[in-house]
């Protein structure tokens, strides 16, 4: 910052370019004032949402009578005492109560009976020495579980031959092993491949078991044994794969995964498993398909031919799917409603805006006139909303 001299000089013109001066390093302070309020902004917004992450309440559940209306609320809020806020109130409403006490156990589990029965010398009345006679029983349930039993399936072929000729020998043949040569069987095999994808127990745990069992089963045959039953089930995925398709309507995500020794890539840094869900409502059809990377030629490799609404949670991945001409790019409420809840959490708790109670019919009159000004029709569904206008989304 320049400094003032302690005198100034008579001369107008000098005079004036000193004003001048003066002028524009004033305008270049108050612009580098600016940017630096609005990086203290943003950086308080960060830290209260930081606090908020680590000592606030994980939900992102708000109070659905009381909910700040955005930018307009804090300057309202400014503007006015809090107790002048507009209220709009929500009409009543009934909750569902949960019923008390322990849920019955499933009627479809086998029941074994153990009955509980007096010795003979017992059941002698104790007043005037009659024999005692049933008259009712009382019945309590526990819930009981066989572990795992591990055994050995030994196939015997019979042989036959001819006594007389002696030539040729006939044997029953045994059914085809689904992996040829291994010792597994097929429910042994799907047993592995459950406690690992749907239970995720890893293959090292599950040789440790079948160790302490006394059955020494390394985890290399273990994964051996889940690439050779991904290569059989291939066909089936496929078939999967084109049912989901045919259907118009498909959701997709991905999530972040770390793999081990992988080629090219740390073992610290994130690979991702691409998941998605379509196919009709009755029978729906749940994909997972892994890759390295989250690039966008993903998506474009995973939907290829496909021709519908495609739901995601709004990453720029799944932009060139959205651009073609048979796909509509949908948003998800759950990652929409999280930007609202952080912007809530960003203001602080110094920062109160004007509370409003919503209802639906506090909404439905902006969506009409937003419908009555674009010619735009919208179309709603249970997980998702979607706004068709004359333009396709993106």
């Amino acid at each position: 910052m320049k400094t003032l001299p302690k005198t100034l000089p008579d001369d107008p013109a000098a005079l004036r370019e000193i004003i001048l001066s003066l002028q524009a390093e004033n305008v270049l302070l108050q612009d580098k004032s600016k940017r630096m309020e609005h990086e203290a902004q943003l950086l308080r917004e960060k830290l209260n949402i930081l606090i908020a992450k680590r000592f606030g309440r994980s939900s992102e559940k708000s109070d659905p009578r009381q909910l700040g209306l955005f930018d307009e609320a804090e300057v309202t809020a400014a503007e006015e005492p809090e107790e002048d806020a507009e209220e709009i109130q929500v009409p009543a409403h009934s909750r569902k109560v949960k019923s008390k006490g322990r849920k019955p156990l499933p009627e479809w589990l086998p029941r074994v009976d153990i009955i509980h029965e007096l010795p003979e010398s017992a059941l002698v009345c104790g007043l005037d020495g009659h024999h005692l006679v049933e008259i009712g029983r009382e019945t309590s349930e526990q819930l009981d579980i066989i572990p795992a039993k591990v055994q050995v399936l030994r196939h015997i072929q019979i042989k036959y031959g001819c006594p007389h000729c002696k030539q040729g020998v006939k044997t029953a043949p045994t059914p085809k092993r689904p992996i040829p040569k291994a010792l597994a069987t097929a429910a042994l095999l799907a047993h592995v491949a459950v406690s690992k994808y749907a239970d995720g127990l890893p293959l090292y745990r599950q040789g440790a078991i079948l160790t302490r069992a006394g059955i020494d089963v390394c985890r290399t045959t273990l994964a051996n044994w889940m690439i050779q039953c991904g290569q059989l089930v291939q066909p089936l995925i496929n078939l999967m794969r084109d049912k989901m398709l045919d259907y118009d309507i498909l959701q997709m995500d991905e999530t972040t995964i770390q793999v081990l020794k992988e080629k090219d890539k740390v073992a610290a840094s994130n690979s991702y498993m691409w998941v998605q869900r379509g196919g009709p409502p009755g029978s729906p059809v749940i994909l997972f398909d892994y890759d390295p990377t989250r690039g966008a030629e993903v998506p474009k490799r995973l939907l290829a031919g496909y021709k519908g609404w495609l739901q995601t949670d709004g990453y720029a991945g799944y932009l060139g799917v959205g651009a073609q001409e048979d796909v509509i790019l949908m948003g998800c409420f759950a990652h929409a409603r999280r930007q609202f809840d952080e912007a809530i959490k960003a203001l602080g708790k110094s920062k109160k805006g004007v509370s409003a109670h919503l209802s639906p019919s506090t909404t439905l009159p902006v969506q009409q006139q937003i419908s009555n000004s674009t010619g735009a029709t919208s179309r709603t569904h249970p997980r998702f909303a979607l706004w068709r206008g004359p333009q396709r989304p993106l």
